[in-house]
């Protein structure tokens, strides 16, 4: 008996294999532009690790996930569960081409919604305020940390190519931060007067000022997502004081951001999860030290897995095919 989860990232498509017992059977990241191509098969990547016939759910995201908002079966879910793909950072086609597959393939399968203005689970001020707060591996990522710390009031913070933080109240999620909104990533971040007048003027389009809107913009970095990840990470190492500058502007967006979610919060804040490529870094930072500086041993901390998309998808596929009716709030409707 296997549960598979999958989160569609921004620079791969990542699987997790989970046993029935919960044990973590393999991990694995499929690149987006070896999909698009036609290079990897997720299928065929799968089988190679697990009999399919063994799995008994899988819980996919995929983009924005705002064109629905309960956890559905994949045939029950219109247009592959989006409104649009424009204003969501690079288009490569590589998510499409997996998603596809799975599609269809005989493995039974679920989808998990976004965060959205159509969310009746989240909190009407939210709904009110923004038409869009977080994708849906945003959700996948809250329920492993709920299962990593057993908490009931938490704000998670994913911070990696761009920065997304949740706020989960009683066990239900209650709102969140998205990233074209608060706080930067290294790739993404809201959009300020000089970018609005860019869009104005003509010089540049939204998307492309939100794909560049992040820590990079203060590093003057550009190119492919992944490489400037790595690039603004080795000029960090090499003492570049622009690189350091762009780090520590990011640290502070999200600390201001995780304590704004914390005001509105009608219960005392149990602690703090950090994940993503960035918040479970270690070197050459380590920022659960450098974030702590701001809130000064406040909340207690805890680091989860950059995966966490991933296992928290295949932790929700193995909940939902034992009876859960909801995820954090978030209706399940499995027949």
């Amino acid at each position: 008996m296997v549960f598979i989860g999958m989160d569609h990232g921004t620079t791969g498509i990542s699987f997790c294999l989970m046993s029935h017992d919960g044990e973590i059977i393999d991990i694995f990241k499929i690149d987006r532009e070896d999909s698009k191509s036609g290079k990897v098969s997720a299928i065929e990547e799968l089988s190679k690790r697990v009999d399919l016939d063994s799995v008994k759910l899988m819980a996919i995201t995929y983009a924005m996930g705002d064109g629905f908002s309960k956890i559905l079966p994949i045939d029950k879910v219109e247009d592959r569960g989006i409104l649009s793909i424009n204003g969501a950072g690079k288009v490569t086609g590589g998510g499409t081409s997996v998603f596809s597959e799975l599609e269809n393939s005989d493995i039974p399968t679920i989808m998990i919604p976004g965060l959205h203005k159509g969310s009746d689970s989240l909190d009407k001020l939210f709904n009110a305020a923004y038409s869009h707060q977080a994708s849906p591996e945003k959700v996948s990522i809250s329920y492993n940390a709920f299962k990593e710390t057993g908490w009931k009031n938490y704000i998670v913070a994913d911070i990696s190519s761009n920065s997304v933080d949740i706020l989960i109240e009683d066990s239900k999620i209650k709102g969140a931060i998205d990233a074209c909104l608060g706080a930067m990533g290294i790739v993404h971040g809201p959009l300020d007067l000089e970018m609005l007048r860019d869009i104005d003027e003509g010089r540049r389009g939204a998307n492309e000022c939100f794909s560049h809107a992040g820590a990079i913009k203060i590093a003057g970095i550009d190119g492919k997502v992944a490489n400037m990840k790595d690039q603004l990470l080795e000029n960090y190492r090499n003492g570049d004081e622009k690189a350091k500058l762009a780090i520590d502007t990011l640290i502070m967006t999200v600390a201001m951001e995780i304590a704004g979610l914390d005001v509105v919060c009608e219960n005392e804040i149990e602690g703090i999860v950090l994940t993503g490529s960035i918040g479970s870094a270690t070197e050459p930072f380590n920022f659960e030290d450098e974030i702590n500086k701001y809130f000064k041993g406040k909340y207690e901390l805890k680091v989860i897995s950059k995966e966490s998309g991933a296992i928290g998808a295949a932790q929700i596929a193995q909940d939902v095919f034992n009876g859960a009716d909801n995820i954090l709030g978030i209706e399940v409707d499995f027949e």
